[in-house]
């Protein structure tokens, strides 16, 4: 039974995923989410994966630096990022699920849009609207 439990558990470690095809820019934006309720994104506002962009009023370097910041802070690994685009992983705690969060950041409109998904699995309970809202938050306080 224990044996069982252990190769359970090593195997569920390998659920990582693939890092996705669709990351990073698409005609100067974040990938619109997929059908399955496992993301929420800023960019697509008729979806029902809809979530607010982050909003600043300092500069834009301030708040880009803010958010690495904050997704450090939260547990997020840095995987990429650029002057405008930042993209970061999280993983779960008890199966090591990997989920990507993307950001792009908008200086003349003073927001940070946000895109967060799973990688596996078709529903997420709420992880990744539960996250970007998280972050935001902390994001939020100087």
């Amino acid at each position: 039974m224990k044996q069982s439990i252990l190769l359970v558990l090593v195997l569920l470690q390998g659920c990582s995923g693939q890092v996705p095809d669709g990351l990073g820019l698409h005609d100067g934006q974040l990938a619109p989410c997929p059908q399955s309720p496992n993301c929420v994104g800023s960019e697509y506002p008729q979806h029902d994966s809809h979530i607010e962009a982050l909003r600043f009023d300092d500069t834009p370097a301030d708040a880009w630096r803010r958010l690495q910041r904050t997704v450090r802070e939260d547990g997020g690994r840095i995987e990429q990022q650029t002057e405008t685009y930042l993209w970061a992983t999280w993983r779960s705690r008890l199966f090591r699920f990997v989920d990507d969060v993307e950001f792009r950041l908008e200086p003349e409109q003073k927001r940070i849009e946000v895109r967060s998904a799973s990688r596996l699995g078709h529903w997420d309970l709420g992880v990744n609207r539960d996250r970007v809202e998280r972050l935001r938050d902390a994001f939020q306080r100087p």
